[in-house]
């Protein structure tokens, strides 16, 4: 076995440059496969994460535009209603609309939120400087907001921006706002590469809202579910308890947004097989050249073949000297490849400023591809060269 080897690596040594540029082959396709993975699933995680910062990690609930009776609502009363189930750890108001900030003589468009002292833990806010917004800001209508890192980085330069004023439009009238936290929405990837296409962040007691644009009501309620509950099963009881409570039937939804953080999950794992696949496409042309390599090898090595059989070598020997040869081919290829991609990766997250998640279990797939197709692209030229008469293999027919 020893000396098979040892005869294979000579072969390869001696035609270094070809078998070099099969193994940048194989390389190239498995790097290709484990950066695409590698994107595919940093994006995943970001656009979790995202969604996770925006409270749709537990239950949304809402009028159902469709049926609900005109005098149905979501206000104080039914806050409370939801607040006493037993399934209920935390619920929260929340009013929406856009605006336009104003910084430095700048204009934004922002996404303003109502939101309570609840929303460190509702909608997983992640605060990097300054404080929440407290029950004395609620109770004050205080002129006071949270804005986002990328907002404080685009019109101030830096991100602590705590005690800093900004101007908003609301309603037709210009309203001044003192900055009391900075926090980071997320991972903050989708804002950092979508920036012109997703608003600013800018977070204000939904009493101060409901203050500026003359309403009494909230656009939806957010709840965070107890740890094990099941969300449909708490939803069905939430809009029991408030159709039973304020005696409108069919007025209010329940949405199960983890639900739909779990169906976008499976949504981006499916798009990165996907992307996966698509790069595998090019690892099964490197493949093909390893046949293309080893026939050209089948021809040149016909007279060393020729003379290994008529000294006794057997159909065995030389099938397994190529399926070696094969081998060791794809496998230094498919270890560069490994390499390189795996640093590729590092590389490109250090320069976006985000978590790489190394897919292990592609990288695993990826190489074992190859292994298969690299194997069974070179069984052929393999069998070729075991079948040859020791005769017509020393007259290089």
């Amino acid at each position: 076995m020893n000396e098979v080897f040892c005869c294979v690596m000579r072969g390869l040594i001696r035609k270094k440059g070809r078998s070099l540029l099969t193994i940048i082959g194989i390389a190239i396709g498995v790097t290709a496969v484990i950066i695409i993975s590698n994107i595919s699933q940093c994006g995943a995680v970001a656009v979790s994460s995202e969604l996770d910062s925006l409270g749709v990690g537990g239950l949304s609930v809402s009028l159902d535009n469709t049926n609900a009776d005109s005098d149905a609502v979501l206000s104080d009363n039914e806050l409370n209603i939801i607040k006493t189930s037993s399934y209920v750890e935390k619920a929260m108001p929340l009013i929406f609309q856009t605006a336009t900030v104003n910084s430095r003589g700048e204009n934004t468009q922002a996404l303003l939120w109502g939101i309570d002292q609840n929303a460190k833990e509702v909608i997983s806010l992640k605060l990097m400087y300054g404080r929440f917004i407290n029950k004395g800001d609620i109770a004050t209508n205080a002129r006071v907001c949270l804005v986002d890192e990328s907002f404080a980085k685009e019109n101030f330069g830096y991100s602590n921006i705590v005690g800093r004023k900004i101007t908003a439009l609301c309603s037709g009238n210009y309203e001044n706002f003192e900055v009391i936290g900075v926090i980071k929405t997320g991972s903050g990837l989708l804002q950092n590469m979508m920036g012109n296409y997703i608003p600013t962040f800018m977070y204000l007691s939904y009493t101060t809202m409901q203050e500026l644009y003359a309403m009494s009501d909230f656009h939806r309620i957010a709840v965070k579910i107890s740890d094990g509950a099941e969300p449909d099963i708490v939803g069905e009881k939430l809009v029991k308890a408030l159709s039973t409570e304020t005696g409108f039937q069919n007025s209010y939804i329940v949405e199960s947004m983890a639900k739909q953080k779990e169906g976008l999950s499976q949504l981006m794992n499916i798009v990165t097989m996907i992307l996966s696949a698509v790069g595998g496409v090019s690892l099964f042309v490197a493949s093909l050249s390893i046949m293309n390599v080893m026939l050209v090898s089948v021809g040149e090595k016909k007279r060393e073949i020729g003379i290994k059989k008529a000294i006794g070598a057997c159909r065995g020997d030389i099938l397994k000297e190529f399926l070696i040869e094969a081998f060791i081919l794809t496998m230094s290829g498919s270890i560069l490849g490994v390499i390189l991609g795996i640093v590729i990766s590092f590389i490109g997250a250090f320069m976006l400023g985000i978590s790489i998640i190394i897919r292990y279990d592609i990288i695993a797939f990826t190489v074992i591809f190859a292994l298969f197709t690299g194997i069974v692209f070179g069984i052929y030229p393999a069998n070729k060269a075991s079948k040859l008469k020791p005769v017509d293999a020393l007259r290089g027919e």
